[in-house]
């Protein structure tokens, strides 16, 4: 149970289901898991491209041809990869930070991929760097230290933040609604 409660997002009753479900789990079934986790944490690295997690030395995303190749969506971590590649609405390249600017953590820039991300627009002549980056304090100076770098080079853009569906305007606080008045458009 202690182990388990290291993982994200698990506290102590939820590691203690977890550690009793796998009690209970037949030998070979503990096993596989077992297998697996060890399996993802030897194979699985980083892309030498764009960061993003992968099994092989290049990421499928940045191996397919398909995608346009002139875009890349800047991002803090993997798993906001994931979460835009379910919208199926990006077909651009990407580009993971491994993290956001914070000096009161000890991470500066220095710390991040942004070295390589300035030599992929420089080589490859970049139309496009789409920072989407979550709107947090250390979001926001990411956001602004990467698209200051890289203003010299391409066009930076950045994705609109507002209100979520079904969000009541009463509830949302002012940064919000002024970004989402920012992010306006024009209907259709």
């Amino acid at each position: 149970m202690e182990q388990l409660q290291h993982l994200p997002g698990v506290g102590p009753k939820t590691a203690q289901r977890l550690a009793l479900h796998i009690l209970k789990r037949s030998e070979d079934e503990v096993k596989a898991l077992a297998n697996a986790l060890m399996e993802a944490k030897q194979q699985v690295g980083y892309c030498s491209v764009c960061f993003h997690l992968s099994a092989e030395p290049v990421c499928e995303i940045c191996r397919t041809p398909s995608r346009d190749s002139q875009t890349i969506c800047v991002v803090a971590d993997s798993r906001d990869v994931i979460a835009l590649e379910k919208t199926r609405e990006y077909r651009g390249k990407y580009h993971v930070l491994g993290g956001l600017i914070s000096p009161m953590d000890g991470i500066g820039p220095e710390q991040l991929h942004i070295q390589p991300l300035i030599r992929r627009v420089k080589q490859q002549n970049i139309a496009e760097v789409i920072m989407a980056i979550s709107p947090s304090v250390e979001g926001e100076t990411t956001t602004l230290y990467v698209g200051h770098l890289l203003k010299h080079f391409t066009k930076v853009t950045r994705i609109a933040f507002g209100l979520p569906m079904g969000g009541d305007l009463e509830y949302a606080d002012e940064v919000t609604l002024a970004r989402a008045l920012e992010g306006r458009r024009e209907l259709d």
